[in-house]
């Protein structure tokens, strides 16, 4: 009974039963949007490299993070996250009328990834400062677990959902079903409210002042860099091969088509749901920065299997348990940064650490320059051998911050 209410506990705050709509409606939204745009570029140009562009789009805003950030901090949260959402249902609704016309053409969907891409990085580190905003300390773990449900079910669903719509209805249909996500994610946003506990800074320094403050903060706290340096390295080396390249591996590597996609997406998300869900249940036992570098050289060593699998069953099988990985990574890495980062620092260091989400396109645009070159397998061996390396270099680099219970870091 105790962990169950442990578990629940995040939504005895009215505002947290708020924001867990708006997060789920939102994740849902951006999910099946990136499924059905993803497929429709590759139908439409037949080229893995405009491909991986157009995941790259989604992450066009990494450098301008830490202005995100330091705006959650200045702004509030709530109001930052709201003015963004309205953003993506702008693009969602135009996405929905050019289709109906008849008049959606591949230009289009970069220019409007472009727009979306330039504060869809920033999406979860706010969300994450809003959660520490109106939860008590002793329920963030719990509370960033439950967030991250939001995305996992999204990708999950979102996944199978998008694919479905579009094989057995058509695009715009399916751009009308993530628009209204998008509409309700953002009303969800809105009516969180401001926080009672939330604080506001108040400095009479200029945001960019506010912004060098943050990263200096990072640069001479050895655990925040830590954690800055693997989020930048498993952006790099592990993201791309499941937020960009799903499309390329169901369609050429597998011969899977459109039930394939949605089947590989799904199963990558249910693994990482039920990480997400032990990381909720277990909460304040995780010891985070343990569980960062362990679950990252799990997840890079089962994504190298995974890229050899000659079936839609066995990649879907390592896919689930690579995602179960990944949450066991990131959600106490997220933990972490809040814990350490504290109230006056929370909103900027979420920023600094969505700057890192830049290794992703990067890591994405050399993917699509290496696989015509190399091929798929040596192109996945050679990034999921980085990704072991760098991970085991930062464990070792900073282990007297990460890895003695005493530490900050492995404070629950």
């Amino acid at each position: 009974m105790n962990r169950r209410l442990g578990f629940l506990s995040p939504f005895q705050v009215r505002a947290f039963r708020f924001q867990f709509p708006g997060d789920l409606f939102t994740s849902w939204g951006t999910e099946m949007e990136i499924i059905v745009l993803g497929w429709f570029i590759l139908v439409k140009t037949d080229s893995v490299l405009l491909l991986t562009l157009y995941g790259a789009l989604q992450y066009l805003g990494t450098l301008i993070a830490p202005a995100m950030g330091m705006a959650s901090d200045r702004f509030g949260a709530r109001n930052v996250l709201t003015a963004m959402r309205s953003v993506y249902a702008f693009a969602g609704i135009v996405l929905m009328t050019l289709a109906f016309l008849g008049a959606l053409q591949p230009l289009f969907v970069f220019l409007l990834a472009a727009l979306s891409g330039l504060i869809r990085a920033s999406d979860t580190g706010v969300r994450n400062a809003l959660s520490a905003e109106i939860l008590p300390a002793e329920h963030l773990m719990a509370g960033i677990g439950l967030s991250r449900i939001t995305s996992d079910s999204a990708r999950v669903a979102g996944a199978l959902a998008g694919a479905a719509v579009y094989a057995a209805i058509g695009m715009a249909p399916a751009c009308a079903v993530f628009a209204t996500f998008y509409l309700a994610g953002t009303l969800f946003t809105f009516l969180v409210g401001p926080s009672p506990t939330a604080r506001a800074v108040v400095s009479r320094a200029s945001p960019w002042a506010q912004m060098r403050e943050g990263m200096v903060h990072v640069w001479n706290t050895p655990p925040l860099l830590a954690a800055m340096w693997l989020a930048f390295l498993v952006n790099l080396t592990a993201w791309p091969w499941t937020l960009g390249l799903l499309p390329y591996v169901a369609r050429t590597v597998l011969q899977a088509g459109q039930p394939g996609l949605g089947a590989l997406a799904a199963s990558f998300s249910g693994g990482a749901l039920l990480g997400s869900l032990t990381v909720s249940l277990i909460g304040r036992r995780i010891l985070p920065a343990r569980f960062m570098l362990l679950g990252a050289l799990a997840w890079h060593a089962l994504l190298l299997v995974f890229t050899h699998m000659p079936t839609l069953t066995s990649a879907c099988a390592l896919l689930i348990v690579a995602g179960f990985a990944q949450s066991l990574s990131m959600i106490p890495m997220a933990v972490m940064l809040l814990h350490i980062a504290g109230p006056r620092f929370r909103g900027r260091i979420m920023g600094v650490r969505m700057l890192a989400i830049y290794g992703l396109p990067v890591g994405l645009l050399l993917t699509g320059a290496l696989i015509p070159r190399l091929g798929f397998g040596p192109t996945a061996i050679l990034y999921c051998s980085i990704g072991i390396a760098t991970t085991l270099f930062v464990g070792w680099r900073w282990r007297a911050v990460l890895w003695p219970l005493s530490q900050p870091a492995n404070a629950g």
